[in-house]
C-alpha cells in the first residue's frame, strides 16, 4: 500500500491589492542598486504599540515570508507575520495624502491618528 501525500500552496500572510502591487513596482523601478525587494515589518512604536513600516531590503532573511509580485519581491518580516496574517495591504492616494493602508483583522485597537495598532 502506498500513501500519497498531498500538499497545497500556503496562502500568503498578507493579500496585496493591485494598487499595492503597482506601488511596489514603482518603488522597485527607482530602488537603490542593492535593493532586492520591499519589506513590511511591525516595529514597536507609536501610542498603541506596533506600527507598519515598509522599507527597501538588501538581503533576504530565511525567516521572512517572500511574496513574488509582478514588480518585484515583497518580504514580510518573520517576527511580524503573526500580527499580519489575513491582512490586506492597499495603496491609496488622494489630493492630500498617499500611503499604504492596512486592513488587519488581528488588530484589537488603533491610536487616534491611525499610525499604530495593538493586537
Amino acid at each position: 500500500m502506498t500513501t500519497e501525500t498531498k500538499t497545497r500552496a500556503r496562502p500568503a500572510a498578507v493579500l496585496l491589492t493591485p494598487s499595492a502591487e503597482a506601488r511596489i513596482a514603482e518603488l522597485m523601478a527607482k530602488a537603490p542598486a542593492d535593493a532586492i525587494g520591499v519589506k513590511l515589518s511591525t516595529p514597536r512604536r507609536g501610542c498603541s504599540g506596533l506600527a507598519y513600516s515598509v522599507d527597501y531590503v538588501t538581503e533576504a532573511d530565511p525567516m521572512d515570508e517572500r511574496i513574488e509580485t509582478p514588480g518585484g519581491a515583497f518580504f514580510i518580516d518573520g517576527a511580524s507575520v503573526l500580527y499580519l496574517i489575513g491582512s490586506t495591504m492597499d495603496w491609496q492616494e488622494d489630493d492630500f495624502s498617499a500611503g499604504f493602508v492596512f486592513q488587519n483583522p488581528n488588530a484589537t485597537g488603533t491610536c487616534g491618528c491611525g499610525e499604530s495598532f495593538t493586537v
